[in-house]
């Protein structure tokens, strides 16, 4: 196509395209052919490109001197002008052409003798779309359903003009708008997605139709066309008598639950029932059992509350036979709190907020902070908040009369003021000489405060926690010592000092005075005692020890018994020792030891006969 432009009054004419059509990502030429009185030479040429709104934007110029690609444009880095203008004419190129670069382009000559003219060529992009899809409903339709039903959907996608679907059923098209819903989605990449539904009232002779989908689309030069491939339809025919009712759930239906409708009839065929939705409009898309004669309609909303009817059509007489049942969804719409996220609040100002809820039933509202309820009802007010008041709350909104049907939002309140700091119960601690102790400071404010830790002798130790502020921080105890924990954001500061006294390890140590008792008296129980306690170890109990020294007194004392015996019989200590060991009195010479035990444990060896022996003759225990 050629289009002129001509100005009477111009000594320059300029003649070009009328369109230049290009497949996206190609290279596009569009061409300037122009005379002028003047010959050729000297001629300024300059390109221009219409916005959307109608504005001239410059992309290149040239003269007798130079060549020059405007910066900073959607073309900068993809043109290029091929000609001088020497032998009358210039070709623009656009490489890896876009959608957006459908434009109108203008070509401008101007002659020395300031004679100009100018000519314009609209760019067409055009893309190949995806090959078309089909798909058909599978849950089958009924003759005695009185309004259009929901055959199926083609979609062809990404394609640049729109293209268009046209539906067919055995060669036939279709195009009657009440049949045929379409819907046009321009994707993020610019081109363009068509959806087609189509909506009919089934016929017997339906049940052996073809139906397929044409799709024409738009290339350079001319049109195309593709086809999708043929699918039929499964037609049922109703029941002579009817009965409807919910299986799932018992009791009140909440948005969200799938619902269980079943449908019998007394026919022999399952097949030949169908629902309708209130106003006898055929379900959209239901999951369909038809073997159990059982309709699903998962996570159900308000919509699908209504009349619910049963139907069911005698083919011989062609009567109908109808059941009602009546499905409300109850619902609770998501809660709404005002003001949305966040709200900063002046120190002693007012804190007023509400949270609501759209609900088919009565609904109950409490609001909640860390887990505690601080309010019922609807509205929340704070009078003269306090950095106490800060935080999030969470609006709680239930549905009493249905289990688990609940909707919530949360409000994070700030509260502007100088920081405060949460005392703890004690500031006054004691530990033991060289331990650690762990302090935590927990501050309150607005914008979030910073928190620094300060020791008597001047040294920091400092940690900030992410959102709010508590700090912890170990000291090795080496001596009494106080820590002041600061807290400061630009309204102000807050601190508070912890005051760590310094006590005694409780380890027993060796150079620690004995506490051994000196009394002559003391048995080797006491002595035993005390060195165990000085020493650190862990000493045995009492009763063994006390066992142990009556079994080595007891062997002493018969020891000494033997010796004694030996003694008076003479086989020692120059006795002539030829005493008759059969006499009377040997029958006496019985060795008989006692030991008595009281606070001294004093031990006394009683000699043959239960004579008492002189000190001497005691052994020492």
């Amino acid at each position: 196509y050629l289009w002129e432009y001509k100005q009477s009054w111009a000594a320059v004419e300029v003649n070009m395209e009328d369109r230049v059509e290009v497949f996206r990502g190609e290279t596009a030429q569009i061409a300037c052919m122009f005379k002028s009185d003047d010959g050729i030479g000297g001629t300024t040429i300059k390109w221009f490109y219409t916005t959307r709104s109608g504005e001239r934007q410059n992309i290149y110029f040239q003269d007798s001197t130079m060549k020059t690609v405007h910066r900073g444009t959607p073309f900068t880095d993809r043109i290029s002008v091929n000609g001088t203008g020497a032998s009358g004419g210039v070709v623009l190129t656009i490489n890896n052409v876009r959608l957006e670069d459908e434009l109108e382009f203008i070509c401008f000559i101007k002659s020395l003798t300031d004679g100009d003219g100018e000519g314009r060529t609209k760019l067409k992009v055009f893309e190949t779309p995806a090959l078309p899809t089909i798909e058909v409903v599978q849950t089958g339709f009924s003759v005695s359903e009185d309004s259009p039903s929901k055959i199926g959907v083609c979609e062809v996608k990404n394609g640049f003009p729109k293209p268009n679907i046209t539906w067919y059923r055995n060669n036939t098209p279709l195009r009657s708008n009440q049949d045929v819903v379409l819907t046009t989605t321009m994707e993020s990449s610019g081109l363009y997605s068509v959806r087609s539904e189509l909506n009919m009232k089934v016929m017997k002779e339906d049940k052996d139709a073809l139906f397929y989908c044409e799709v024409n689309y738009f290339v350079p030069g001319g049109t195309r066309m593709t086809e999708t491939n043929r699918i039929n339809i499964t037609v049922y025919y109703p029941s002579t008598a009817v009965s409807v009712w919910v299986e799932s759930p018992k009791g009140k239906i909440k948005e969200g639950d799938s619902v269980e409708l079943h449908c019998h009839g007394n026919g022999n065929t399952e097949s030949s029932m169908s629902i309708t939705h209130a106003g006898l409009q055929e379900l959209p898309r239901v999951e369909q059992t038809l073997d159990s004669n059982m309709l699903v309609l998962n996570n159900v909303t308000r919509l699908n509350s209504g009349v619910y009817q049963c139907n069911s059509l005698d083919l011989e007489t062609f009567e109908t036979i109808s059941r009602n049942i009546t499905v409300f969804v109850n619902y609770l719409d998501p809660a709404v709190v005002i003001p949305e996220d966040t709200v900063v609040v002046d120190q002693g100002e007012e804190l007023k907020a509400t949270c609501n809820a759209l609900s088919s039933l009565q609904t109950h509202t409490a609001w909640f902070k860390n887990g505690e309820e601080v309010l019922k009802g609807h509205t929340l007010i704070v009078k003269d908040v306090t950095l106490h008041t800060a935080g999030t709350y969470v609006c709680m909104v239930t549905v009493p009369e249905i289990k688990g049907m609940e909707t919530s939002g949360t409000l994070r309140v700030n509260v502007m003021g100088t920081p405060e700091i949460v005392k703890p119960d004690n500031t006054e601690i004691e530990e033991s000489f060289e331990k650690s102790v762990e302090l935590s400071c927990l501050a309150r404010g607005f914008p979030a405060p910073s928190i620094t830790w300060t020791t008597s002798d001047g040294k920091v130790l400092q940690r900030e926690m992410e959102d709010s502020v508590q700090s912890v921080v170990r000291v090795k105890v080496t001596s009494d010592l106080t820590v002041v924990c600061s807290a400061s954001n630009k309204f102000g500061t807050d601190a508070m000092t912890f005051s760590i006294k310094a006590s005694e390890s409780p380890t027993a140590c060796l150079s620690c005075p004995s506490t051994q008792t000196t009394t002559q008296a003391t048995t080797s129980t006491t002595t035993s005692t005390s060195i165990s306690s000085a020493t650190g170890k862990t000493t045995e109990g009492s009763g063994v020890i006390i066992a142990v020294i009556i079994i080595c007194i007891l062997l002493l004392a018969i020891l000494g018994s033997v010796l004694y015996f030996l003694y008076k019989k003479g086989k020692i200590c120059g006795r002539s020792g030829k005493q008759d060991l059969t006499k009377e009195k040997s029958n006496k010479d019985n060795i008989v030891v006692e030991m008595k035990s009281d606070n001294t444990e004093e031990a006394i060896l009683l000699g043959v006969n239960g004579e008492k022996q002189p000190p001497s003759d005691q052994v020492d225990t």
